[in-house]
């Protein structure tokens, strides 16, 4: 890994210490050539480019994303954001014989949401032993016959704490159930093998770790669910051949493109893909290796200057999100970034989170920093 030269992809880390990748990846300089290639488009041919250029475009990343998660490009859709993806899932369900959706208290709001806001839905919500993670035995307890979803994320986002999908797979499908996976805090800091695990639904995106920007989600369905699943929301663009413009008749394709909810974002989609671009020439195997060495190093750093934290006991269980519990954590937050640290802060706690552009060094600032501010 040519550290040098990765880090001069991103300007930002020339002029502050940027730690805070879980809730937006660095913008690098193939992102923001990319898009300009895009406003460039736009200026000169106007809509002229859909037919040549960006419809292209949607499929090069469609097949980018599909490479990264080990997945075929035809079982993966292009949506504006998760809330739309989980909510094209839980749609596409039948809700007439299971009603119970097995979630946890770890998971981001916006998962257990989309199952709050539907009243034939029962919520069976799982509480965890540590504050940290939950076991799989409580999945497998709480996984029944009457059990419709069983609905939850790959890395816990205010603990850092990594699930085993292939366990959380297979306890579902024992019982009849769907799994679904909330994987925005997975991939880009993970090198995961979606098809492998099992997962009948994972999504995930270029918010984060993929550095490629907010207005876009990628759905991965299994091919056994693409066809049985029939979503009743759709849009234009979930039709098999759209540009027929066909209003007599309505087809679904036999891929996940019939998850789809319209004309994807395309600014977005042009810098995730030149976000994928600096991580792919990395490769997801060594970026994982390399935020595993730093959040390491940060968690013994914070531990000599006497902090507690909130992670697994597990190592293999962590994650670059490292959390760390303290008594002022927004007005900290503050202060660090007047000092040009950008961290964040959930409940109770300051989020740090590295990604494989950042050095030790800045680990180190950080808590030089953070150890001389009010506790």
């Amino acid at each position: 890994m040519d550290l040098p030269a990765i880090r001069r992809f991103f300007p930002i880390l020339g002029h502050c210490t940027y730690l805070n990748s879980c809730s937006l990846g660095a913008l690098s300089l193939p992102a923001e050539r990319r898009l300009q290639e895009f406003t460039a488009l736009w200026h000169t041919r106007g809509a002229s480019a859909w037919y040549d250029q960006w419809l292209g475009t949607l499929e090069e990343l469609r097949e980018g994303v599909a490479g990264l998660v080990h997945a075929r490009p035809d079982e993966v859709a292009l949506l504006p954001s998760t809330s739309t993806a989980l909510a094209v899932v839980a749609e596409s369900m039948d809700w007439s014989r299971r009603n119970r959706v097995v979630t946890t208290e770890l998971d981001f709001p916006t998962l257990v949401y989309q199952f709050y806001a539907r009243p034939d839905v029962e919520v069976v919500m799982l509480r965890s032993e540590d504050g940290v993670s939950i076991h799989p035995d409580q999945f497998a307890e709480a996984v029944d016959e009457r059990t419709a979803l069983l609905a939850t994320s790959h890395v816990f986002f205010a603990t850092g704490a990594r699930q085993d999908l292939s366990a959380l797979a297979g306890i579902a499908r024992n019982a009849g159930a769907v799994s679904l996976i909330d994987g925005y805090h997975g991939v880009g800091q993970l090198d995961v093998d979606i098809p492998a695990t099992g997962v009948d639904a994972y999504t995930t995106g270029p918010l984060k770790w993929l550095c490629g920007g907010p207005g876009l989600s990628y759905l991965y369905v299994r091919e056994e669910r693409i066809r049985e699943w029939e979503p009743p929301i759709t849009s234009w663009f979930a039709h098999a051949r759209p540009f027929d413009f066909d209003v007599e008749h309505f087809v679904r394709p036999d891929h996940a493109r019939r998850f789809e909810m319209g004309t994807p974002a395309l600014p977005t989609v042009h810098t995730a893909l030149g976000g994928q671009e600096v991580v792919e020439s990395v490769g997801l195997p060594a970026i994982e290796a390399r935020n595993a060495g730093l959040a390491r190093h940060l968690e013994e750093k914070l531990h000599a200057a006497g902090f507690q934290l909130r992670m697994a006991d597990d190592p293999s269980r962590r994650t670059a999100i490292v959390m760390v519990a303290h008594r002022r954590p927004a007005e900290t937050v503050t202060a660090l970034a007047a000092q040009g640290i950008i961290v964040d802060h959930r409940p109770g706690h300051i989020r740090v989170s590295p990604h494989f552009y950042n050095l030790q060094e800045e680990l180190d600032r950080f808590v030089e920093v953070l150890a001389a501010l009010p506790r």
